[in-house]
């Protein structure tokens, strides 16, 4: 950019330094690991190691800063104090130019923040979006704070691939790995192209043994691997890191913080994503920052003992003033629900792919299987009728229970970001596994199974807010009044679109001025895909086809004839599994 074009002053501490008789050191470029060196008296090297904690260097005389825009600005303001020789001019005059560029274009955007349409992108981005790109394209070691349901995933996979920051790594959560493979190939097209070509564009790590891995140019790992993959992935050369969901590294002194830590440094891409970024205590911001840039926050004890009450407290005293601090230096882009509304439907429809437990699904299988396997012996239409309509419903109860834990940890996250949510689902043995997974969220229950009185309590210490979480039967939402709730689960689906409509409009309702986020989780095994496609569940059609009324007679007939090919889909399937 062209700076004589800004209406911004280059930073007093950018300036360069002045002609002076006294020189206190050297300054020198160590290509090797991109730092900058300082050689000199003692005044010089103990101020820079006693105000910079980004600063280091063993012994006395010596001290190093890693070459970034950040430090880079921090070294000039203490050469402006303690001229040095400088040894790599023309290097060191190109490094403080772009450092000023970078500040300078910082304070811009901060102030009137501007949009970029990704390259090599095949979905569409919203204003505030494009603006998260723009972002995201300036300030390469950051934290995406946004909302959950602003699309964070999105706005991260339009970075690499305008960037092609190639190969880069993704670490996620585990049972959010399936959910960004489905992601990948519908925005990015080099998927398709790679695809044609038989180039592997994304390599999933899996296992605790590590392994060559093959080419590839996006890896993915979950964060439970992290550690015993500590000493290969920094060595990887990744050009690029994204940490979803980084409040999983909230905690520091662990195996994995340490190897998330290592591959951060060794990468100069570096970027978090959580809408919860801080859960019990604003201190472990400071962990999670640490990660994205080092010591950006200082060292533990100077943060401490400044932002908070005082050395070892993790209480921050003053968190609007430290986000307000995040959000200047380009570290923390955080856009809510309410800034960006205009640009939001009444609901947002989102289907997720979770995880689920294959050997639990295998098991609970076995009866519908056995039935399936009789459906030909019988020649009563009556009979075969009532054997398939037993083998499907065995089968959605398995496909239910089988992703139940995953659907729980989904639902924590949310809950645990201070989220009011209205579970549904179906079958009990569901519920029993929910409730087991989430009591110490005190969840209260609208199954079917509670009296009037229990199911008026229920409804009353939601709305009291005594509980964050109502768990309702997906047949028995009719007549609720939940407008607290601003997200909306899915943890089985129904057959009939307007039953899903019905049991989202207990939130979304009069009084209820917020977008409603509505998730449905569905898994790749069992019934999930057939009454997705039954109910027009696919992805990049789920806009608008939901019925939004209560279920009538006559829809209820139409999703029996919209379900009936996909449940003969279903009982075929378990025959051809039994005969295998």
């Amino acid at each position: 950019m062209n700076l004589m074009e800004t209406d911004f002053e280059i930073p007093a501490y950018l300036r360069s330094q002045t002609q002076t008789d006294r020189i206190y050191g050297t300054l020198k470029y160590i290509p090797r690991n991109k730092s900058w060196m300082i050689e000199g008296e003692p005044c010089v090297i103990e101020l820079a190691k006693r105000l910079f904690p980004a600063c280091d260097g063993r012994g006395a005389g010596i001290a190093r800063f890693k070459s970034n825009k950040r430090t880079n600005g921090d070294l000039n303001w203490l050469m402006l104090r303690y001229p040095l020789q400088i040894l790599n001019e023309k290097h060191w005059a190109k490094t403080l130019n772009e450092t000023i560029d970078h500040v300078v274009r910082r304070e811009q955007i901060y102030r009137s923040p501007t949009r970029v349409s990704p390259l090599r992108f095949s979905g569409e981005l919203t204003h505030f979006q494009e603006e998260g790109l723009a972002f995201l394209l300036h300030n390469r070691r950051c934290l995406l704070a946004d909302d959950m349901g602003l699309g964070k995933t999105v706005q991260a996979l339009s970075f690499l691939s305008t960037t092609q920051s190639y190969p880069a790594l993704v670490v996620v959560p585990a049972h959010l790995v399936i959910n960004w493979l489905k992601e990948i190939p519908r925005f990015m097209t080099e998927h398709a192209q790679a695809s044609e070509s038989g180039h592997s564009f994304v390599h999933v790590i899996r296992g605790r043994k590590p392994y060559q891995l093959p080419p590839a140019s996006i890896y993915m790992i979950h964060y439970h691997l992290l550690a015993w993959w500590k000493e290969e992935l920094p060595e990887f050369n990744f050009q690029a890191v994204l940490f979803d969901e980084i409040q999983e590294l909230r905690h520091s002194g662990t195996q994995k913080y340490s190897a998330a830590s290592l591959l951060s440094g060794s990468c100069d891409n570096v970027i978090g994503l959580s809408g919860t970024p801080i859960y019990n205590k604003a201190g472990e911001i400071w962990n999670v920052m640490n990660i994205i840039e080092y010591h950006c926050l200082g060292d533990w004890e100077s943060f401490t003992r400044e932002w908070c009450t005082g050395y070892g407290s993790d209480f921050v005293q003053k968190p609007a003033l430290l986000g307000d601090f995040l959000k200047r230096e380009g570290l923390l882009l955080r856009r809510t629900k309410d800034q960006v509304l205009p640009e939001l439907p009444a609901k947002r429809r989102i289907v997720q792919t979770i995880d689920f437990d294959q050997r639990k699904y295998d098991d609970l299988i076995q009866g519908a299987i056995e039935k399936a396997q009789l459906i030909d012996t019988l020649e009563d239409q009556f009979q075969r009728g009532r054997l398939t309509r037993e083998i499907v419903e065995d089968t959605r109860q398995a496909t239910g229970i089988a992703k139940a834990k995953y659907v729980a940890a989904f639902v924590k996250m949310l809950l645990e970001a201070g989220e009011k949510v209205l579970l549904f689902a179906y079958h009990h043995a569901v519920f029993d596994t929910y409730t087991e997974e989430l009591q110490e969220y005190c969840p209260v229950r609208i199954t079917g199974r509670e009296t009037a009185r229990e199911k008026n309590a229920a409804e009353e210490q939601f709305m009291t807010d005594q509980t964050h979480l109502v768990m309702i039967s997906l047949r028995a939402a009719a007549g609720l009044n939940l407008q607290k709730a601003k997200v909306v689960v899915f943890g089985e689906l129904d057959w009939s679109p307007a039953i899903h409509s019905q049991a989202e409009d207990r939130a979304h309702r009069m009084g209820q001025a917020d977008s409603v986020l509505c998730y449905y989780l569905v898994s790749q095994t069992g019934t999930d895909e057939d009454i997705q496609e039954a109910l027009g569940l696919k992805v990049s059609q789920f806009v608008g086809l939901m019925g939004d009324k209560s279920e009538s007679q006559e829809d209820r007939m139409l999703s029996q004839i919209a379900a009936a090919e996909h449940i003969e889909r279903i009982v075929q399937r378990l025959k051809r599994e039994s005969s295998a």
